[in-house]
């Protein structure tokens, strides 16, 4: 996946698209998954880095979502857990079994959750990730070691799935461009193109040469997450707001904080949402708040006292209380939440997705949550099929394997997140000794990488390379900023640049990472 290739591909003066997604994240990107492998000529353009906002930003599982079993929510829960299935079976080396503990402190809570999550058990079927139990004390504390036991009486057991969002997005994209679609990042759609009142393409601004480009398509989709408001504005300056965004935190610690392989699931904070603390790459990520925002950034910073919720709900739980010295990174992303005009708490509305067509054309897709991004492809695709007239292929991502698939992805240890692969890095590093380094002594990341995402994974900055194509970012802010030198100066190699390009790349990333450290 290399992006001189794609912007190749759009300046074909005689290509014309079948589709135009707009949006390169989780939805969006799915969308050109499904689009393309049903054989439609497929456009995706991207603002920003491929998955920079809110898909990057999750609590890193993928699941059913026990807060809407505890709603009523059964038909969303099902489908959710039905794809989660149909996730953990296409891209087995990103998405894992993760066991979760719920510790009860009152008599009635081992009985309500345990019968709960026995639903949700049943609810999975086939697609099931292991079988709840409840536990006693002493396995309680055997799962979680650093767990409050005061009070405690055992807990409830369950299994829901864990991923790295970010590397996934990276292998959809791959996934879609291996099934036709040409997808560019950093190329900004700047107008809706028109014919008697029809969509009929975009304009769209390359971001890194400032030349334009006017695109055309049958069907043109706005897939943009929190952005969907402004895209839909392109078409109609009066269109009513769908979007009313939410803020989530989360914090990063050290794993002593929460040792061995079990997450903490809380089910029910202060503002009403699910907490839960989660070891992923050797770190633990715990999240996350729910706080209404009203301007919508493609950076948004963590609130302090967001971040003093969760210190404080974190401490009530394991006996080794986090401080903000404590706090390794500190991320936010925000929900698309669709908005509904009868609810005031943010946290009581629906992530289920909604699709909708414009007077003139424009198919737009939102709400959702990773977990069900294939499926609403799917319905997004089958409707923007018909509006376009295009042929009617049946859908087959349900068993498509995505980018990097491999059953065993274990096996190559460090570059497990790579799956498939692992083994072409590998022989990337035996060209050059210098790749097999470390780039800095608190990561399990080589040199290497950098050079293999430049050159095959469409990164064209530093951020891209330490926030997404790797967590350094999120894993140690403060020191992901030490490694930022060395990303600069072996990416510029890879991509042709200056050491006044690195310079600069090193000073954004510097003022960018500052956000993520707590002080």
């Amino acid at each position: 996946m290399n992006r001189d290739e794609m912007i190749g591909r759009i300046k074909d003066a005689g290509k014309h698209w079948d589709v135009i997604v707009i949006g390169g994240g989780a939805t969006g990107i799915g969308v050109a998954i499904e689009s393309a492998s049903r054989g439609y000529r497929t456009l995706l353009l991207e603002q920003a880095d491929l998955g920079q906002g809110t898909s990057s930003r999750s609590t890193k599982l993928i699941h059913g979502g026990v807060r809407y079993l505890q709603q009523g929510n059964i038909a969303f829960v099902l489908e959710a857990l039905k794809e989660r299935g149909i996730l953990r079976q296409n891209a087995p080396h990103l998405v894992h079994n993760l066991p979760f503990v719920v510790p009860n402190y009152d008599w009635w809570e081992g009985p309500f959750y345990g019968i709960g999550l026995k639903i949700y058990d049943i609810l999975s079927g086939k697609h099931g990730f292991g079988t709840s139990e409840l536990l006693s004390k002493a396995e309680t504390i055997e799962h979680l070691p650093t767990i409050e036991t005061g009070g405690l009486r055992g807990g409830v057991i369950y299994y829901d799935g864990q991923f790295d969002d970010a590397r996934l997005v990276i292998n959809m994209a791959e996934t879609a461009v291996e099934q036709g679609a040409t997808i560019v990042n950093y190329m900004q759609v700047t107008s809706l193109v028109k014919a008697q009142g029809w969509i009929c393409g975009v304009d769209a601004l390359d971001l890194e040469t400032q030349e334009m480009h006017e695109l055309h398509a049958k069907v043109v989709i706005n897939a943009t997450g929190v952005f969907t408001d402004s895209v839909r504005r392109m078409d109609e300056p009066q269109a009513k707001p769908m979007i009313k965004p939410s803020q989530g935190v989360h914090i990063v610690l050290d794993k002593s904080f929460l040792p061995g392989d079990s997450a903490i699931m809380v089910p029910h904070t202060d503002d009403g949402r699910v907490l839960f603390a989660i070891p992923w790459h050797d770190r633990v990520i715990v999240g996350t708040t729910d706080t209404p925002v009203d301007t919508i950034e493609l950076e948004p910073r963590p609130f302090a006292d967001e971040i003093e919720f969760l210190l404080k709900h974190t401490a009530r739980y394991l006996t080794k209380d986090p401080t903000r010295a404590d706090v390794l990174s500190a991320f936010a992303g925000l929900r698309p939440l669709v908005a509904a005009p009868d609810e005031e708490e943010t946290a009581a509305l629906s992530r289920d997705h909604t699709l909708h067509i414009s007077r003139s054309g424009l198919v737009t897709i939102t709400g959702g949550k990773w977990t069900t991004y294939r499926k609403m492809a799917e319905d997004t695709v089958d409707q923007a099929a018909i509006l376009a007239a295009l042929e009617t292929n049946p859908s087959v991502t349900k068993n498509l394997q995505i980018h990097g698939y491999h059953k065993n992805a274990e096996a190559f240890g460090e570059l497990a997140c790579y799956g498939s692969d692992a083994p072409a890095m590998l022989d990337l590093f035996r060209e050059n000794k210098k790749y097999e380094e470390l780039l800095h002594p608190k990561f399990n990341i080589r040199i290497g990488e950098v050079t293999w995402a430049a050159r095959h994974e469409m990164a064209r900055t530093v951020e891209d390379f330490l926030s997404r194509r790797t967590r350094a970012l999120l894993l140690d802010a403060s020191a992901s900023i030490e490694a930022a030198p060395k990303v600069a100066e072996w990416m510029a190699k890879e991509l042709g640049r200056n050491r006044t390009w690195e310079k600069e790349q090193v000073k954004k990333y510097q003022e960018l990472a500052a956000g993520y450290v707590v002080v």
